[in-house]
């Protein structure tokens, strides 16, 4: 036998595991299969339901206008078993192995795409009415309390919160949103950037709460720490997500300060023949010279490519994407390319009290990221701006009139 067609042998030999069947671990399926992968392939997934995209449970599915949101991936045609509602309980790495609640599983590549999971609010597991929005389970729950127009208090104006308060007053329900922070979003946008938006809460007939913490959840009433009590048929908590790693625990899987799993540049953890991609890793970027820990859409969607490319080994990649999201709400499409936190400068293009307006940030004049309310084609040309590294002229970019990709210097 020829050392090709050894190779080739060995290659319809080796059996990938993937663990998490959300977007990240459904496109390293079908990446692997589009660049050629002939080994075996293996999806596992926690929940029973065929893999599903998550962006319409908080949209569609919530408000009953469609019924799941399933990818519209032929697994069988593609070679890809399913192993469905199966939970992976543990890992060991010196024995190829995952621990699961049927059993073990060997595997000659494990890709980790567990996602993550939504953070609790103490005390409140098991109250009555107090729902989390991360499956299509929770949509389901989440569906009649919609129909029937109860008063909901949503706890958190992040992405989450304010798509949820969205949906919920287009629903017709009384919508209150309760924010520890002094402004909604604060952990992702700047102060002067996120100000804007608060306004959209009134305007769509909801009542934004900021420097609020709940003290307790009783049935039927969210009690305030100032001693408010809000009534709420249902309460939603959308305070945020975290890595969901936990079963890696004594894997020797290098994990971050976020319980993230510390992925290099070509999505390989720190044990050999295991890979991470999606919400539960973060990835070096050399483009904005820090780790970063995206959970966004885009993300898991980019990513397997990587991860697929790195395991077949014939051109090996390097992950250093654009990060990319956009959030539907209060009747505006909010889009968001790059990272800002690096920057030195911002440019305002249009009035944040108008209904389209972006914010370009530079670092030592460059483009790193831009932030569009209603702009779509800003955030494509930006998108693309950032990518080339361009350097912008100041001045003829803060014209919103003018084409964002016109103010190169």
């Amino acid at each position: 036998m020829s050392e090709q067609q050894s190779g080739t042998t060995a290659s319809a030999r080796r059996r990938v595991v993937i663990v998490g069947a959300g977007m990240a671990g459904v496109q390293t399926a079908v990446a692997l299969r589009e660049q050629g992968f002939p080994g075996t392939v293996t999806l596992i997934g926690a929940e029973p339901h065929q893999p599903y995209d998550r962006p319409p449970l908080s949209k569609a599915v919530l408000l009953g206008k469609a019924e799941g949101s399933a990818f519209d991936v032929d697994f069988e045609a593609l070679g890809v078993g399913l192993e469905l509602g199966r939970e992976v309980t543990g890992l060991r790495p010196g024995d190829h192995a995952l621990d699961t609640d049927r059993g073990p599983v060997p595997y000659d590549v494990l890709v980790v795409a567990t996602g993550a999971e939504p953070v609790r609010l103490p005390h409140t597991e098991g109250v009555p009415g107090v729902h989390l929005l991360r499956t299509l389970d929770d949509a389901a729950r989440l569906r009649p309390v919609l129909a029937e127009q109860h008063d909901v208090v949503v706890v958190g104006a992040g992405w989450i919160g304010a798509e949820f308060a969205t949906a919920a007053r287009e629903a017709g329900c009384r919508v209150t949103v309760v924010e520890a922070a002094e402004r909604p979003l604060a952990g992702a946008l700047p102060a002067e950037m996120a100000a804007p938006m608060a306004a959209w809460y009134a305007d769509s007939g909801a009542e934004l709460r900021t420097h609020a913490r709940v003290e307790r959840i009783e049935p039927g009433t969210v009690v305030l720490d100032d001693g408010t009590r809000l009534p709420a048929g249902a309460v939603v908590i959308g305070i945020g997500a975290r890595p969901a790693t936990r079963w890696l625990a004594g894997s020797g899987i290098a994990l971050g300060a976020h319980r993230e799993v510390l992925a290099d540049d070509g999505l390989r953890t720190s044990v050999p023949d295991v890979y991470a991609v999606g919400d539960c890793s973060s990835f070096p970027s050399a483009r904005y010279g820090q780790r970063l820990l995206v959970h966004h859409w885009d993300n898991a969607l980019q990513g397997p490519r990587t991860v697929a490319a790195n395991i077949i080994g014939e051109t090996p990649a390097v992950y250093d994407p654009v990060p990319y999201f956009w959030s539907e709400q209060f009747g505006r499409f909010v889009q968001y390319a790059g990272h800002h936190e690096s920057a030195d400068t911002a440019v305002w293009r249009g009035d944040p009290a108008g209904a389209a307006w972006s914010v370009c940030w530079l670092r030592a004049g460059a483009l790193v990221a831009v932030l569009a309310v209603g702009k779509p084609r800003d955030l494509a040309q930006g998108r693309k701006l950032i990518e080339a590294g361009t350097v912008l002229d100041p001045a003829r970019l803060a014209d919103p009139a003018r084409p964002l990709k016109a103010a190169a210097a």
